[in-house]
């Protein structure tokens, strides 16, 4: 069996090359001992991943595995969507939503060493505007965060960082007004703080978005939180890490195959599995049920 490896130098705190090869000497070690045909890959650019990993499919690879944070995630997956080859993750960024999920070891060795005994199964995967996502997508302070995190430098991310941004801009960010539609229902014109699309539950870090989403059910979470006031968003912040925010006053959640959010402001921005993207005059969610093939 050829397994390909694809490994993100810049994933985590301070990345480096030297990281980079370290790491691809610990997966050609790992594979090589469990008998199987390793090729390690490394990432030069942002949308390199995808390339990588359409290239070793190409070569006959049968699980691509994404080293990195959800990013990685992302590119590999969106090159492996439809196809034969199976995703296989190891977590190494910042929050690593779907591989909290799926309970993957953060060692290295482990996870590939379990990737390998794992049989195939099939996930669910959602799409936003042609592009598609993994975990977890939306609109609003998600996504705000998403934008001001991509504008820092690769050496400077990291969780700790990512809390600071979302301490800083909880004082200062506007709630939206969105005109929401799922499955062809309109629902009420509100401002919200913000309107994501779950395939998974969680962000990352323990930060529980969607607590009964599931990645092979063939919808998508739709999450819409009200605007309130900074003392009610803080004050609702432990309910996200307790996996309990679909108590919360507020708080819709309705499982949808398809959806739309249009915003009265003239820019929509979007994230997809934490990184941004313009979304145009409106945001166009789909779901692709059992699209992806996935070793977890």
């Amino acid at each position: 069996m050829r397994v390909a490896v694809i490994v993100n130098p810049v994933a985590g705190v301070r990345g480096t090359l030297e990281r980079a090869r370290r790491r691809a000497e610990r997966a050609h070690e790992v594979l090589t001992s469990a008998s199987v045909e390793p090729e390690i890959l490394i990432t030069e650019r942002a949308g390199h991943a995808r390339d990588l990993a359409l290239g070793a499919v190409e070569r006959g690879a049968r699980i691509v595995v994404a080293w990195g944070g959800d990013g990685t995630v992302n590119e590999v997956a969106s090159a492996l969507a439809f196809g034969p080859a199976a995703l296989g993750v190891i977590p190494a960024g910042s929050g690593n939503g779907l591989a909290r999920m799926f309970r993957i070891p953060s060692d290295p060795g482990r996870a590939l060493t379990q990737m390998l005994q794992a049989a195939d199964r099939r996930i669910d995967l959602g799409e936003v505007n042609g592009r598609l996502f993994v975990n977890v997508a939306g609109v609003g302070f998600d996504a705000h965060v998403a934008e001001r995190f991509a504008a820092l430098e690769r050496s400077r991310r990291g969780f700790l960082r990512y809390a600071a941004i979302v301490a800083r801009e909880l004082g200062r960010y506007q709630a939206g007004a969105y005109a929401v539609t799922l499955d062809g229902q309109a629902q009420h014109p509100r401002r919200a703080f913000l309107v994501s699309f779950a395939n998974g539950r969680q962000w990352g870090n323990g930060a529980v978005i969607a607590p009964a989403a599931e990645t092979d059910d063939g919808v998508l979470d739709a999450v819409i939180v009200d605007a309130r006031s900074l003392a009610g968003t803080i004050g609702a912040l432990p309910r996200l890490f307790a996996g309990s925010v679909d108590r919360l006053r507020g708080v819709q959640i309705v499982k949808v195959k398809t959806a739309e959010v249009v915003a009265q402001a003239d820019r929509l921005i979007c994230h997809v599995d934490g990184e941004p993207m313009e979304a145009g005059a409106v945001a166009r969610v789909r779901i692709h049920p059992g699209s992806l093939r996935v070793r977890m």
